[in-house]
Protein backbone atom coordinates (compact mmCIF):
# COMPACT_ATOMS: atom_id res chain seq x y z
CA UNK A 1 0.00 0.00 0.00
CA UNK A 2 1.81 3.52 -0.92
CA UNK A 3 0.96 5.87 2.38
CA UNK A 4 1.96 9.69 1.68
CA UNK A 5 3.11 11.67 5.15
CA UNK A 6 1.71 14.86 5.53
CA UNK A 7 3.32 17.32 8.53
CA UNK A 8 1.20 20.31 9.28
CA UNK A 9 3.96 23.33 10.19
CA UNK A 10 2.32 26.26 8.83
CA UNK A 11 0.85 27.89 11.93
CA UNK A 12 2.05 30.66 14.38
CA UNK A 13 2.95 28.76 17.31
CA UNK A 14 1.59 31.65 19.45
CA UNK A 15 1.69 29.76 22.78
CA UNK A 16 5.15 28.30 22.20
CA UNK A 17 5.92 31.98 21.33
CA UNK A 18 8.54 30.45 18.79
CA UNK A 19 8.67 28.15 15.69
CA UNK A 20 7.81 24.81 16.85
CA UNK A 21 9.19 22.93 14.17
CA UNK A 22 12.96 24.46 15.03
CA UNK A 23 13.14 23.43 18.43
CA UNK A 24 16.81 20.98 19.40
CA UNK A 25 14.96 17.64 20.16
CA UNK A 26 18.36 15.18 20.68
CA UNK A 27 20.52 16.20 17.94
CA UNK A 28 17.77 17.71 15.61
CA UNK A 29 15.01 19.83 15.53
CA UNK A 30 11.64 18.59 16.40
CA UNK A 31 10.75 18.85 12.61
CA UNK A 32 13.47 17.28 10.90
CA UNK A 33 12.66 14.18 13.59
CA UNK A 34 9.30 14.10 12.73
CA UNK A 35 9.49 14.26 8.58
CA UNK A 36 12.81 11.53 9.40
CA UNK A 37 10.89 8.88 11.66
CA UNK A 38 7.48 9.75 8.87
CA UNK A 39 10.58 9.01 6.03
CA UNK A 40 10.99 5.95 7.16
CA UNK A 41 6.92 4.66 6.54
CA UNK A 42 5.88 6.51 3.86
CA UNK A 43 6.81 6.72 -0.02
CA UNK A 44 6.81 10.35 -0.02
CA UNK A 45 7.04 13.14 3.12
CA UNK A 46 4.98 16.11 2.53
CA UNK A 47 5.35 19.12 4.68
CA UNK A 48 2.60 21.77 4.55
CA UNK A 49 4.68 24.84 5.32
CA UNK A 50 4.61 29.06 5.76
CA UNK A 51 6.22 30.50 2.94
CA UNK A 52 9.33 31.84 4.93
CA UNK A 53 9.93 28.75 7.14
CA UNK A 54 12.75 26.27 6.86
CA UNK A 55 12.37 22.91 5.91
CA UNK A 56 14.35 19.86 5.75
CA UNK A 57 15.91 19.31 2.65
CA UNK A 58 14.48 15.65 2.30
CA UNK A 59 10.52 16.62 2.19
CA UNK A 60 8.04 17.84 -0.74
CA UNK A 61 6.99 21.29 0.49
CA UNK A 62 3.41 22.83 -0.22
CA UNK A 63 2.24 25.91 1.24
CA UNK A 64 -1.27 27.25 2.22
CA UNK A 65 -3.35 28.97 -0.69
CA UNK A 66 -4.23 31.59 2.15
CA UNK A 67 -1.90 31.77 5.32
CA UNK A 68 -3.11 31.73 8.63
CA UNK A 69 -6.30 29.71 8.12
CA UNK A 70 -5.41 27.04 10.73
CA UNK A 71 -4.87 23.34 10.05
CA UNK A 72 -7.60 22.45 7.90
CA UNK A 73 -6.11 24.15 5.33
CA UNK A 74 -3.09 22.18 5.78
CA UNK A 75 -4.70 19.36 5.27
CA UNK A 76 -6.76 19.93 2.58
CA UNK A 77 -3.35 22.03 1.20
CA UNK A 78 -1.41 18.30 1.86
CA UNK A 79 -4.10 16.57 0.51
CA UNK A 80 -4.71 17.78 -2.84
CA UNK A 81 -0.92 17.42 -3.44
CA UNK A 82 -0.45 13.82 -2.35
CA UNK A 83 -0.19 10.90 -4.99
CA UNK A 84 -1.44 8.40 -2.64
CA UNK A 85 -4.93 7.07 -2.03
CA UNK A 86 -4.29 6.95 2.07
CA UNK A 87 -2.04 9.69 4.26
CA UNK A 88 -0.76 9.86 7.58
CA UNK A 89 -1.40 13.33 8.78
CA UNK A 90 0.25 14.54 11.84
CA UNK A 91 1.07 17.89 13.21
CA UNK A 92 4.98 18.98 13.74
CA UNK A 93 5.06 19.34 17.04
CA UNK A 94 4.38 15.78 17.86
CA UNK A 95 7.93 14.83 18.15
CA UNK A 96 7.07 11.32 20.14
CA UNK A 97 5.45 9.86 17.51
CA UNK A 98 5.16 5.49 17.04
CA UNK A 99 5.84 4.58 13.55
CA UNK A 100 4.14 1.33 14.50
CA UNK A 101 1.21 2.98 15.80
CA UNK A 102 0.79 5.16 12.82
CA UNK A 103 1.41 2.32 10.81
CA UNK A 104 -1.31 -0.13 12.68
CA UNK A 105 -4.11 3.15 12.34
CA UNK A 106 -3.46 2.88 7.87
CA UNK A 107 -4.41 -0.69 8.38
CA UNK A 108 -7.43 -0.05 10.62
CA UNK A 109 -8.87 2.80 7.98
CA UNK A 110 -11.09 0.20 6.08
CA UNK A 111 -13.61 1.87 3.42
CA UNK A 112 -13.67 4.61 6.24
CA UNK A 113 -12.18 8.52 4.94
CA UNK A 114 -10.28 8.96 7.70
CA UNK A 115 -9.32 6.91 10.93
CA UNK A 116 -8.55 8.62 14.55
CA UNK A 117 -7.86 8.00 17.80
CA UNK A 118 -10.15 9.24 20.85
CA UNK A 119 -7.36 10.15 23.33
CA UNK A 120 -8.83 11.01 26.85
CA UNK A 121 -12.24 11.62 25.31
CA UNK A 122 -11.55 13.70 22.56
CA UNK A 123 -10.21 12.65 18.85
CA UNK A 124 -6.56 12.96 17.60
CA UNK A 125 -7.17 14.89 14.20
CA UNK A 126 -3.54 16.20 14.01
CA UNK A 127 -2.61 12.63 14.19
CA UNK A 128 -4.83 10.30 11.56
CA UNK A 129 -5.13 9.15 8.48
CA UNK A 130 -6.63 10.36 5.55
CA UNK A 131 -7.78 9.37 2.04
CA UNK A 132 -6.90 11.73 -0.22
CA UNK A 133 -10.15 12.45 -1.40
CA UNK A 134 -10.87 14.45 2.08
CA UNK A 135 -9.19 17.06 0.69
CA UNK A 136 -12.22 18.63 -1.84
CA UNK A 137 -14.89 17.97 1.81
CA UNK A 138 -11.60 20.09 3.66
CA UNK A 139 -11.68 22.50 0.79
CA UNK A 140 -15.43 23.13 0.97
CA UNK A 141 -15.77 23.69 4.80
CA UNK A 142 -13.06 25.95 3.86
CA UNK A 143 -15.21 28.09 1.07
CA UNK A 144 -17.74 28.29 3.80
CA UNK A 145 -15.94 29.76 6.20
CA UNK A 146 -15.40 26.88 8.64
CA UNK A 147 -11.59 26.31 10.12
CA UNK A 148 -12.68 23.55 12.16
CA UNK A 149 -10.82 19.85 11.92
CA UNK A 150 -13.23 18.23 13.80
CA UNK A 151 -16.43 19.80 11.67
CA UNK A 152 -14.57 18.23 9.05
CA UNK A 153 -14.45 14.66 10.95
CA UNK A 154 -18.24 15.00 11.11
CA UNK A 155 -18.95 15.61 7.75
CA UNK A 156 -17.10 12.67 6.33
CA UNK A 157 -17.24 9.55 7.23
CA UNK A 158 -15.00 9.10 10.21
CA UNK A 159 -13.19 6.02 12.09
CA UNK A 160 -12.93 6.42 15.75
CA UNK A 161 -10.37 4.07 17.53
CA UNK A 162 -9.91 3.81 21.20
CA UNK A 163 -5.77 4.91 21.38
CA UNK A 164 -6.09 1.93 24.33
CA UNK A 165 -5.67 -0.02 21.22
CA UNK A 166 -1.92 0.83 20.71
CA UNK A 167 -1.05 0.77 24.55
CA UNK A 168 0.88 -2.69 23.67
CA UNK A 169 3.60 -0.72 21.44
CA UNK A 170 2.80 2.91 22.72
CA UNK A 171 2.13 2.42 26.48
CA UNK A 172 1.71 5.75 28.02
CA UNK A 173 0.31 7.12 24.50
CA UNK A 174 3.11 9.10 23.63
CA UNK A 175 2.55 9.41 19.82
CA UNK A 176 -0.45 11.47 20.61
CA UNK A 177 1.30 14.23 22.84
CA UNK A 178 1.63 17.78 21.16
CA UNK A 179 4.15 20.14 22.30
CA UNK A 180 2.74 23.21 21.79
CA UNK A 181 3.78 25.35 25.02
CA UNK A 182 6.92 25.74 26.65
CA UNK A 183 6.11 22.97 29.71
CA UNK A 184 4.87 20.78 27.15
CA UNK A 185 8.44 20.93 25.50
CA UNK A 186 9.78 20.51 28.41
CA UNK A 187 8.17 17.62 29.53
CA UNK A 188 8.63 15.92 26.31
CA UNK A 189 12.76 16.47 26.34
CA UNK A 190 12.17 14.42 29.22
CA UNK A 191 10.28 11.94 28.12
CA UNK A 192 13.12 11.68 25.23
CA UNK A 193 15.79 10.65 27.74
CA UNK A 194 13.77 7.45 28.15
CA UNK A 195 13.76 6.70 24.42
CA UNK A 196 16.09 5.91 21.49
CA UNK A 197 16.78 9.37 19.84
Amino acid sequence: MSVTAIVLCGGRSTRMGQDKGSLPFGSESILERVTRILGGISDEVIVVSRRAQHTPAHVTVVHDPIEDQGPLAGIAAGLAASRSDVNIVVACDMPLINPAVLQRMATLIDDSDACVAIVDGHASALCGIYRSRVAQAAQALLDSGERRVMRLLDQIKTKRVDAALFRDIDPDLETFISVDTPEKYADALERLGGQSP
